[in-house]
């Protein structure tokens, strides 16, 4: 006999990638309480989801302001899981930087004062993980790295920087709070629509595409493997710590070419790409942890 699955809450459900876990979820059997951020006019997103809550009994939506405490202790109230993918739609800037600093530890804490809330699944980004000063000096890049803050802002690489702070300052708050959380590290997020639905966050996670690609730290992953790979965290009681998420290592030009296609109409074709040259450039990502996890709940 099947037990009753259990609630969770997806914040914020209106971004590309929430809105992949949301549906991933309830096809699951899970109830769902989608929070999300409204901001000026409706997105195709949030249209979608108010659709779904219309004929789907197991989702209701919550509007919250992830600087407002009370309004998420709202949507997670009864919720055993957190699924957090805190990003900004109109892409990054120094000011953004602080202010999904600020959402992430509001709803970290507001975790922590909600008594059903059993495990947190935190979207962060490879970029929180692979910039440095010298990274094309380290052979093994993995879940123990971490960006440098002081390069990210010479560079003004500023989505990295956020999920460069935003995912430590959950991290501290967490473990402070004994909570149960882990974090899936994902590289550029492909998928259906994404360059109409995730245009800002795309473009601004590919500030700097050509040092990632040459360094061989330049990988992709599909929204729905992604998706996934959330859930398989929540569910398994053996995830710990931190998982790079990706499927593939762009490292030869042929690969770039078919990326910038994939992206089409964000990314102009480059000249230096019409004779697509046979040089690959080593790469430096791993992904134990991740094959693991896969396989260990396949």
């Amino acid at each position: 006999m099947d037990h009753e699955k259990p609630a969770a809450c997806v914040l914020d459900a209106s971004t590309y990638v929430g809105f992949w876990i949301l549906k991933g979820l309830l096809n699951r059997g899970y109830t769902v309480h989608a929070a999300i951020q409204i901001k000026g006019s409706e997105t195709d997103i949030v249209k979608k989801i108010k659709e779904m809550e219309r004929v789907e009994e197991r989702l209701s939506v919550f509007s919250v302001d992830i600087l407002d405490y009370h309004s998420i202790l709202v949507a997670l109230k009864g919720c055993s899981a957190l699924f957090c993918c805190l990003d900004c739609p109109d892409g990054y800037d120094d000011l953004i930087v602080d202010l999904e600093v600020r959402g992430a530890i509001n709803v970290v804490e507001a975790c922590a004062q909600t008594d059903s809330m059993q495990k947190i699944v935190f979207t962060s980004s490879l970029t929180a993980a692979i910039w440095r000063e010298n990274i094309c000096s380290q052979t093994d890049v993995d879940e123990r790295c971490w960006s440098d803050q002081d390069f990210c802002r010479k560079m003004k690489l500023w989505y990295a920087l956020a999920k460069t702070l935003s995912e430590q300052a959950a991290w501290a708050l967490a473990m402070d709070r004994m909570l149960n959380m882990v974090s899936v590290n994902a590289g550029l997020v492909v998928g259906p629509a994404v360059a109409q639905q995730n245009p800002c966050s795309t473009m601004s996670y590919l500030k700097g595409a050509a040092e990632m690609f040459e360094n061989g730290v330049l990988a992709v992953v599909d929204v729905k493997f992604l998706a996934d790979v959330h859930i398989r965290a929540f569910e398994d009681s053996s995830t710990i710590g931190r998982y790079f998420c990706f499927n593939q290592i762009v490292h030869t030009e042929e690969e770039a070419v078919k990326l910038v296609e994939t992206l089409s109409p964000l990314l102009a074709s480059q000249p230096k790409y019409e004779c697509q040259g046979t040089e690959a450039y080593a790469e430096r990502l791993r992904t134990k942890k991740l094959n693991k996890l896969v396989e260990g709940t396949a």
